[in-house]
C-alpha cells in the first residue's frame, strides 16, 4: 500500500464530523502537552501519547465504530492526524474528504 491509498483510507475511516473533532480535540491537547514537556516536565510526555489517542480511539468506538489505523501503520497514521487536522484549519479538507469518497462535498 502506498502513502497515497492509505491516506484515502484514513480518510474514509474518519468519515463521520464527530471522529474528526475528537482528533482534533485530541491532537491539540497532544501538543500543549508535548509543550509542556519540553517546557518544564518530561513526565508530561506520556500525557500527550495517552491524551491524543485517547480522543481518537473513542471517536473510532463510539462514533465511526471502526478500527483505527494506528494498529496497522503506526507512522502514517499519526502523519495523516496532524495532516487532517492541518487541512481542516486551513479549510481545504472538504475536497480531500470528498475525493476520497468519504460522502463530504468539497469546499466552495
Amino acid at each position: 500500500m502506498t502513502y497515497g491509498e492509505f491516506w484515502r483510507y484514513y480518510l474514509r475511516a474518519h468519515s463521520r464530523p464527530g471522529t474528526r473533532a475528537l482528533h482534533y480535540a485530541g491532537s491539540l491537547c497532544a501538543l500543549c502537552l508535548l509543550a509542556m514537556a519540553v517546557a518544564w516536565d518530561w513526565r508530561f510526555l506520556p500525557a500527550a501519547v495517552v491524551v491524543g489517542y485517547g480522543f481518537a480511539w473513542v471517536g473510532h468506538v463510539a462514533i465511526e465504530r471502526n478500527r483505527p489505523a494506528t494498529f496497522g501503520h503506526p507512522l502514517w497514521s499519526l502523519f495523516s492526524d496532524f495532516r487532517m487536522l492541518a487541512l481542516w484549519a486551513a479549510g481545504g479538507l472538504g475536497a480531500h474528504l470528498h475525493r476520497a469518497g468519504s460522502g463530504a462535498e468539497p469546499a466552495p
